[in-house]
């Protein structure tokens, strides 16, 4: 086999162990915890869908690849829930290692390209990664809301930590976190599922 092919295909079959990562977010209707894999689904989906509402004009494409691809470092360094201090202050140390094995799997062209692609998404500096950022935080949170707030109420999730996550949301979608975040945020905040 081609050796450039043998890379890609290989890239591919890692890639399909995101399905093993799980989230602590559940799927809707009170369904199974949600896997990385559908997670970046989704996320590309509804990036798609309501591309109307960024604050900027965005290439849809990238934007919808940035979802697909930016949890796939989950594989090696797990799935980091968005409220866990302790696990976020080593989250970057395990996803750059993972980064670097993962996507060097692909031939050097296109190692390069999901590693550029990557870091822009984590680096929130143009159009497009803060509206693949709206949408990662998003996804979570209408599922969230799909479930009666039950993942908020069981991580006892405070208010101030919704805020400090969901207020990026803005920097995507404006329109978004005004009618949908910050409406549903307040909605389970008064229903006690976010604690005051």
């Amino acid at each position: 086999m081609d050796e450039r092919l043998k890379k890609q295909l290989d890239f591919a079959l890692e890639a399909d162990k995101e399905k093993n990562i799980f989230r602590q977010t559940h799927l809707s209707g009170h369904g199974r915890n949600e896997n990385d894999a559908e997670h970046a689904w989704h996320m590309a989906l509804m990036a798609y869908l309501l591309r109307e509402y960024a604050n900027e004009p965005v290439d849809i494409t990238k934007v919808m690849l940035m979802c697909l691809i930016h949890d796939v470092v989950e594989i090696d360094a797990g799935d980091t829930y968005a409220y866990d201090a302790e696990g976020l202050k080593t989250q970057q140390e395990r996803e750059d290692k993972a980064k670097e094995r993962i996507f060097s799997l692909l031939p050097d062209d296109q190692k390069q390209e999901l590693v550029a692609l990557f870091d822009e998404f984590e680096d929130y500096e143009t159009p497009e990664s803060r509206y693949a950022h709206a949408m990662d935080n998003l996804q979570p949170l209408l599922l969230n809301n799909s479930n009666d707030g039950s993942d908020w109420l069981e991580h006892g999730v405070t208010k101030d930590q919704v805020y400090g996550r969901q207020n990026k949301t803005r920097l995507g979608s404006e329109k978004l976190f005004e009618e949908v975040t910050d409406r549903l945020i307040r909605e389970h905040i008064e229903k006690g599922n976010i604690k005051e």
